[in-house]
């Protein structure tokens, strides 16, 4: 098999560096094929909870800045989720064909819905959601590499975190995965891997975290793209990635909803320094040209694997709101899914304010009897602070903001 970047996250190849002290990549043995195509179907999942403390506390129990963990000393059931997949050998010189369904439960899934599914039959504070759900292809055509093809519902291509949460090494989020890239899509993308070294990925889609008729705030389709590199012998790899298309709500007064433009744009750079140290790069770009609005910045993650069972991280981020338009906490259940669709919601903005945040965590997996599963544990401890003197935490009354947390999940 090539060893390459194909068909794995930023994410997967952080945290799979965290524990393993090798890269996440293609296996070089090529195991023995299955007899039947079911044979390799696949069922897992995981639950997660945690709590966040804010040292100060705030008026309204937000800690301003996050979102999964926005509610300030409370229990949170993150995630339950299961998934039923069947993964497709990329590196087949013949046709494969395979599938992935992902559900979740949770208070997550406030922020992850696909628009117009699931996000308005509960008021709850954990929601249903469906992550992903899509058929895909391995083409042996074009390229000695082919062509992989995936139709549905599918994350996004962007960043360094992702909404799987055994796949980050924080339990916060950073403010790039927040509000700087989308979370999901529907349509269609292809991979195409030209050689060893390089992935093209192009597709179409109907927007940011949208699904396909009165799901799509505004019936315009958008691309979804970009390029992957895998350089020194599997040690660096690299993603350029962006989301381009109209994504303001239909009948919002002022702009062009089906004709304005919003481009999200990162590009994630991940070194892998030695058998125990990686260094994680995320640099952000957004633009809405409806709003006239800019946003972005760079986050540095860096993680040292003391053992098959601990890590310790450190995540330093500043990230610019040019004009207060992206960064907002939602207080309601359904506020962050309304405000999408353009229907009445409150959105607590942090106005123009360029924010600082570092956060030092640990990761301890303990392995379960007979191979069953394991137990991740984060603890992490994080300080935001806005860099040109704005008041956007305690709502609305600091410049600086402590948090402790900690989460555990469950995988199996």
């Amino acid at each position: 098999m090539l060893t390459s970047i194909r068909g794995l996250s930023a994410a997967t190849l952080l945290v799979g560096v965290a524990f393993t002290g090798t890269p996440a990549l293609a296996d070089e043995a090529t195991p023995t094929a299955p007899e039947e195509w079911s044979d390799t179907i696949k069922v897992s999942g995981h639950v997660e909870a945690g709590i966040t403390a804010n040292t100060d506390g705030s008026p309204d129990g937000l800690n301003f800045g996050h979102l999964f963990t926005d509610k300030e000393g409370d229990v949170l059931l993150n995630q339950a989720i299961l998934t039923v997949e069947r993964p497709i050998d990329t590196a087949s010189q013949d046709v494969d064909v395979g599938f992935k369904l992902q559900g979740m439960y949770g208070s997550d899934a406030r922020y992850t819905h696909f628009l117009g599914e699931l996000d308005g039959i509960t008021n709850s504070r954990n929601q249903f959601d469906i992550v992903e759900a899509y058929v895909n292809a391995h083409l042996p055509v074009l390229t000695a590499g082919g062509i992989d093809v995936k139709v549905g519902q599918f994350v996004t291509l962007e960043g360094a975190e992702v909404i799987y949460a055994p796949q980050n090494f924080f339990y916060s989020h950073s403010y790039i995965f927040n509000f700087g890239i989308p979370f999901k899509h529907t349509g269609v993308l292809t991979t195409t891997h030209v050689s060893k070294t390089l992935d093209v990925y192009a597709g179409i889609t109907s927007g940011v975290n949208t699904s396909l008729w009165k799901g799509d705030n505004n019936g315009s389709p958008s691309f979804h793209g970009g390029f992957g590199l895998n350089l020194a012998g599997g040690r660096l790899a690299i993603y350029a990635t962006t989301s381009i298309g109209p994504e303001i709500p239909r009948g919002t007064p002022g702009v062009r909803p089906n004709k304005d433009l919003r481009y999200l744009n990162d590009v994630t750079i991940i070194w892998k320094i030695s058998d125990k140290l990686t260094s994680t790069t995320d640099l952000n770009y957004i633009r809405d040209d409806g709003f006239n609005a800019d946003g972005g910045g760079v986050a540095q993650y860096l993680t040292y694997a003391a053992g098959d069972r601990l890590a310790f991280g450190i995540r330093g981020e500043v990230w610019r709101d040019d004009d207060g338009f992206f960064v907002a906490a939602f207080p309601g259940n359904r506020d962050f899914a309304n405000a999408q669709k353009g229907l009445p919601a409150t959105i607590i903005g942090g106005g123009r304010t360029t924010y600082g945040a570092l956060t030092l965590g640990l990761n301890y997996r303990q392995p379960m009897p007979k191979g069953t599963g394991s137990l991740l544990i984060r603890p992490e401890v994080r300080y935001d602070r806005s860099l040109n003197g704005t008041t956007p935490f305690g709502a609305g009354a600091r410049k600086q903001q402590f948090t402790g947390s900690i989460d555990a999940i469950l995988m199996f």
